[in-house]
Parts: C-alpha cells; sequence; structure tokens
C-alpha cells in the first residue's frame, strides 16, 4: 500500500520524464513496443514499479502517458478504479503507476499446473474484474502471460498464451467488449525473479493485465481541461 501511494505521488513527475523519452515508445496500444524499454523513460517507470512488472508492461503503460492536466484527471480516474479493484478482486496485486493499472495474479491462482483451463474461482474474480472495468468503458485491456524457464521455449510459448487467450476470452464472455481487450504470451522472457530458485520461478509465472487509457478517454480529457 506504502508503495502504491508513493507511486501516486510521483505521478506528475513521471510523466514529465516519460514525455521525454525516445519516441519508441509512443502508441498508447503498441505494447509490443516494450522491449525497446531499455531508454531513460522506461527504466524510471520500471524503478517505480520495483521490479513487479516485465517490459511489455512497462512498455504499455509508458506508451498511454500522455502528461499534464490531462494526464492527472486520468491518474485520479484510474486511482479510484484502481481501489475497487483491490478491494473487490481477491488475491490481485494491484498497482496504480502514472495513468495506468497494473493488476498481477500468481498463475497458480487462475489455473492449474502446466494448464491454460481457468479454475472456477478464478472465473469469480475475472467476471468481477469485468464488472469494474465496464463501469470505465474508455480504457484498454493487454493481458500477458509470463512462464518460468522449466521446460522447451515453445512449450512456455503455447501456454503463456493460451493463458493470456483464457483471460480474454472469459472477460469478453462476462461482457468485456472484445475491441478493448489484447494479449501476449512472453514465455520466460520477461522474469521479475530468479528462475534459480523455486520462490523466483514461483513469481515469474505470473499473468499482467495493463490498463491503460484508450485514445478516446485521451482526447476527453485534453478537451476537459482545455489542453
Amino acid at each position: 500500500m506504502n508503495q502504491k501511494l508513493a507511486v501516486y505521488g510521483l505521478s506528475l513527475a513521471t510523466s514529465a520524464l516519460l514525455l521525454g523519452s525516445c519516441s519508441t515508445i509512443q502508441n498508447a496500444n503498441n505494447a509490443t513496443k516494450g522491449g525497446a524499454i531499455g531508454t531513460t523513460a522506461g527504466a524510471g517507470l520500471g524503478a517505480l514499479i520495483g521490479g513487479k512488472a516485465g517490459n511489455t508492461a512497462i512498455g504499455a503503460i509508458a506508451g498511454a502517458v500522455i502528461g499534464g492536466a490531462a494526464g492527472t484527471l486520468i491518474g485520479n480516474k484510474m486511482d479510484k478504479q484502481a481501489r475497487e479493484i483491490e478491494n473487490t478482486i481477491a488475491g490481485a496485486e494491484v498497482e496504480k503507476v502514472d495513468e495506468a493499472i497494473l493488476v498481477k495474479f500468481d498463475s497458480g491462482i487462475l489455473f492449474d499446473f502446466n494448464k491454460s483451463t481457468l479454475k472456477g474461482e478464478a472465473k469469480t474474480n475475472i467476471a468481477k474484474l469485468v464488472e469494474t472495468l465496464n463501469k470505465e468503458p474508455n480504457t484498454d485491456i493487454l493481458v500477458i502471460g509470463h512462464t518460468d524457464n522449466v521446460g522447451t521455449l515453445a512449450a512456455n510459448d503455447k501456454v503463456s498464451s493460451d493463458r493470456a487467450r483464457s483471460v480474454r476470452d472469459y472477460a469478453v464472455s462476462q461482457g468485456l467488449a472484445a475491441g478493448r481487450i489484447s494479449t501476449e504470451g512472453k514465455n520466460y522472457s520477461e522474469p521479475i525473479a530468479s528462475n534459480d530458485t523455486e520462490a523466483g520461478r514461483a513469481q515469474n509465472r505470473r499473468v499482467e493485465i495493463v490498463i491503460t487509457a484508450s485514445k478516446k478517454m485521451q482526447d476527453e480529457a485534453r478537451r476537459e481541461v482545455g489542453q
């Protein structure tokens, strides 16, 4: 909780840092550019998140920042939604990061070992998440699957992609507009802990959900503040 408050308090400073960054992270919806996060912007944002997210998530968040008064307005909306998600979704780790929200689940909470079929409790949590997301329809959602490094690259590619798609498909079945949500499977290419220990591997087996402002939300915020 203290970390989230610190992140929120540093929001404006982070926005200024990100806006001055390399042009490789410009498109709010182009999460595939997260691999280019070796920029000052990505490094600064990654430090604020505290190593809790992979480069793809950091890139998506960095690309969605617009800064200024409009960015502050979006950040306030995201802060409200982050608190609601934290209070209603069991097992979710929620971080309000600048003008975005990072929701992280350990894979074991959502899936059985080496499976991509959602558990019953996971379905309940995703349905609750959809209820919250639909209260603010002008956001984009990216679901990212991650694995540890046990097994072949091909097998980990498949399970990470399949798990992300399972989350997306169930969210859509519960009423989330399909056009708002996209997925990526990153296998074991974006670890947040050492794969040399079981504790570290458990941290790396995760699903990240990144919630960012859509272009419509950004444009509305700019109009509202005259930016």
